[in-house]
């Protein structure tokens, strides 16, 4: 088997962890990894930077920052290059240092959504933007970005999926996450939001076609008291380049420990097809690809890529044709490294 790997953070060399990985091939060829900085903890809050190195797919430079907390949290990062412009999009989001999940969800803490765009292939950044008035509702709390790469649509349309949970104030507490789009028509002038789906759905990966079809494959958690977890992922799909997508359904076939899961659009001699990368077990290990032919009908087991601990991942096709799968894993845990594997869709 023809693959080849290697490792591109490791806990406690410049943070005491790296997580959240994603991963963008450049129209150049240029590869560029990114992933989070959590300088202090393993904790989803705290003091946390967005970092990248920047490669070929085989050799990548020295890890540098690219989004700066400044002693808060900036996470979840999102890559995106416009096909028309070269223009690269990196939207991302940010919360207080001491204000984690559980709080926002109550409302006590704010969680905002921010973009920034390189010119010149992230050697260079813009300042951040925060565009949270313009992608977020009033009485949303959560709010997450991906996390993986972005969606560039035929028509010039660029797509993010993002998650959101909505406040019940007489509760004191959010209801359900929610999986919904954000879209620019405008080659990232301004962003809107799309369409939102099911309740319960959670952070999301899309997959787009060449006739304007969009699939978004989503994490589930349950919300409620007594509701069954099916320990699987959902998936919906648009005909309409994400005006409207179908009901979001269960997919008990993809079995998933409710952890992210990361799409790649790919063209082969048996046409469009579509790759799913996943932890495909009930615990976070058995990092397995997965492919479909038939924009996720039906999905066949291409590879087992770590059969140990292993979680968050993101797939992007390299100028060669290969495959990197940028992944966390670990010997016990799947948080001690974030590896890049890169194999053949020919094997």
């Amino acid at each position: 088997m023809n693959e080849t790997r290697q490792t591109l953070f490791r806990q406690g060399e410049g943070a005491f962890a790296y997580r959240i990985p994603t991963i963008i091939a450049l129209k150049s060829g240029r590869v560029l990894a990114f992933c989070e900085a959590r300088r202090d903890s393993l904790g989803d809050s705290g003091r946390i930077d967005i970092v990248m190195r920047a490669g070929d797919g085989l050799r990548f430079g020295p890890a540098r920052t690219v989004a700066s907390g400044g002693g808060n949290t900036v996470g979840n990062p999102c890559p995106l290059q416009d096909p028309a412009t070269g223009r690269l999009f990196l939207m991302f989001n940010a919360n207080d240092a001491d204000r984690p999940e559980p709080m926002i969800l109550r409302g006590e803490g704010p969680r905002t959504v921010h973009v920034m765009y390189s010119d010149d292939e992230g050697e260079t950044w813009s300042a951040p933007r925060d565009i949270t008035r313009d992608v977020k509702k009033p009485d949303w709390t959560w709010y997450a970005v991906g996390p993986c790469h972005g969606a560039a649509l035929p028509g010039g349309r660029l797509a993010f999926g993002c998650n959101h949970a909505v406040l019940d104030p007489a509760a004191g507490r959010s209801g359900p996450y929610t999986s919904h789009i954000v879209f620019s028509d405008d080659h990232g002038a301004s962003w809107r939001l799309g369409p939102t789906l099911a309740p319960g759905t959670n952070e999301c990966a899309l997959a787009p076609f060449d006739d304007g079809g969009l699939l978004v494959n989503m994490r589930y958690i349950p919300f409620g008291e007594g509701e069954e977890n099916p320990r699987c992922r959902a998936q919906a799909y648009s005909p309409d380049g994400g005006a409207a997508f179908s009901p979001a359904a269960l997919r008990r076939d993809l079995t998933d420990p409710c952890c992210q899961g990361s799409l790649l659009a790919v063209r082969t001699a048996r046409g469009e097809e579509v790759l799913l990368s996943n932890a495909a077990s009930a615990r976070r290990e058995r990092l397995t690809v997965r492919r479909s032919a038939d924009r996720g009908e039906t999905w066949a087991i291409e590879r087992v890529v770590e059969p140990g601990p292993s979680a968050y991942s993101d797939m992007a096709r390299l100028p060669d044709g290969r495959v990197a799968l940028l992944f966390e894993t670990g010997e016990k845990s799947p948080y001690e490294r974030v590896d890049l594997a890169v194999f053949s869709l020919s094997e």
